[in-house]
């Protein structure tokens, strides 16, 4: 692999600006940060209901923390492809790799999950499903354009939101450069992709109006097209890196928030995590003890302490792999994600952990009660906003309905139904969870509007 061919500080539509204050990936974590997209992920599921007494993680929280560890990760793994994959007289490409690279995972993990819909995947699911049940609609739209409503992708929309180009906006989508982009990209295919013999494709990442876009993306930062139709592409390598601060965080913060909600034994919940830590080959187990002792009368002090550790363990494993694959060049050949190739003791210690989550945790009765309310209330405004978009002339309460969508997601009557639903699904999977609460409750009449809502 060519290390000096995949990465570039083109943005869609936008040339590099030659700002010398900050580099233009540390640009695109400005960009993202300060955008209302991501602003909103204050207020959308993780995993546990919005916060009572005791504060846990929402999208923006883990979106933050995620940032954190793939910047350590980018870091590390940039100052390894500086020294070993880079010439020497190329002081560009070593300049990115040592001090841009982690600007660029970092600004990735920022803006992972812009574009999940509200109440965490039930949201996906409701969209899904509201399409899956109205057959009828079927004749209205192309294989793939009904491909991507049946499955509907936060991955996929997190891409068409930093990337697609909306009315009324001063740059397209977040303004971010291809690198950035390329590393979002986790199933860089399109839907109709999905349960064909591909590897990496259980989920997409675009829908069919911002294909042209992936392609853009692809070429400028070396992505490989692998079949045209489906369209598919080979994974950026900066991706595994992103995917590993994901893969880090949900594990190890969703088992801290739930030994702080007690839904899982404070006891049990140090055990697992002291066992992840043993895997570390700088394991110092008497100085372990010795501050878990110094907390004994603050169990979430113990907690957080033990968090901090197994992140500082999982990203070093995770680099290791990461050095593995480039020294192999095994980003050629589809490897699996740093998590899944982790040595034995600490996969298996890891899983432990997710197994437990999966029963205890994502099961619980508060996870599956805001899952199925969240289901309820995105059914329930796509069934008042979808036919009214599609109606022809629109008439009597569509008409009131439609003035309710902000300028930036209007279609125009002349627009396709596929362009038309997509700008009503981008309305619905940015509003926050008390945002689309609210709505739904003022259209059925459950409660009156107030003033100034904002989703």
């Amino acid at each position: 692999m060519d290390w000096s061919k995949i990465f570039s500080p083109y943005r869609l539509g936008e040339e590099p600006s030659g700002n010398s204050l900050r580099t233009e990936y540390e640009r695109d974590y400005d960009r993202i940060i300060f955008s209302s997209s991501f602003r909103r992920l204050q207020n959308k599921t993780q995993v546990f209901p919005l916060p009572g007494h005791v504060l846990v993680h929402n999208r923006l929280t883990h979106s933050l923390e995620v940032a954190s560890v793939g910047r350590s990760l980018g870091r590390a793994a940039g100052g390894y492809i500086a020294q070993h994959c880079v010439d020497k007289n190329d002081a560009a490409t070593r300049e990115f790799y040592t001090f841009s690279l982690a600007s660029v995972i970092a600004s990735a993990c920022l803006a992972h999950d812009i574009g999940n819909p509200a109440f965490g995947h039930s949201g996906e699911k409701a969209i899904s499903r509201f399409f899956e049940h109205n057959s009828s609609l079927r004749n209205l739209f192309s294989e793939g354009q009904w491909t991507d409503l049946t499955r509907f992708e936060g991955n996929a929309n997190s891409f068409r939101i930093a990337a697609q180009r909306k009315p009324n906006r001063l740059q397209q989508g977040l303004g971010i450069t291809v690198t950035t982009l390329a590393a979002m990209i986790k199933y860089p295919c399109e839907s109709t992709a999905i349960d064909k013999d591909f590897v990496h494709r259980k989920k997409y990442n675009v829908f069919q109006s911002e294909k042209q876009l992936l392609a853009e993306v692809a070429d400028r930062t070396g992505m490989k097209c692998e079949a045209s139709r489906p369209l598919v592409y080979g994974r950026h390598p900066f991706v595994y890196l992103v995917e590993a601060a994901d893969d880090i965080c949900y594990a190890i913060m969703d088992w801290e928030d739930a030994a702080k909600l007690r839904i899982i034994p404070i006891d049990f919940a140090k055990e697992l995590l002291l066992e992840l830590i043993s895997t570390d080959p700088d394991y110092n187990s008497r100085k372990i003890t010795a501050i878990l002792n110094g907390l004994e009368n603050d169990p979430n002090e113990q907690l957080a302490y033990l968090r901090a550790k197994c992140i500082n363990v999982l990203v070093k494993h995770c680099i290791a792999v990461f050095e593995h694959y480039v020294a192999s060049d095994k980003f050629q050949t589809h490897p699996p994600s740093l998590v899944d190739n982790l040595p034995p003791a600490v996969k298996s210690a890891l899983q432990k952990i997710v197994n437990h989550s999966v029963e205890y945790i994502y099961n619980h009765d508060s996870v599956v009660k805001i899952e199925l309310a969240g289901y309820k209330i995105l059914s329930g405004l796509l069934e008042d906003f979808v036919p009214a978009v599609l109606s022809s002339p629109p008439t009597g309460m569509d008409k009131k309905l439609l003035r309710l969508i902000p300028a930036q997601f209007k279609s125009h009557p002349d627009e396709r139904p596929y362009e038309k639903v997509i700008k009503v699904l981008d309305f619905i999977s940015g509003m926050t969870d008390l945002y689309a609460l609210e709505l739904y409750r003022n259209l059925r009449g459950i409660s009156m509007p107030g003033h100034g809502l904002h989703h």
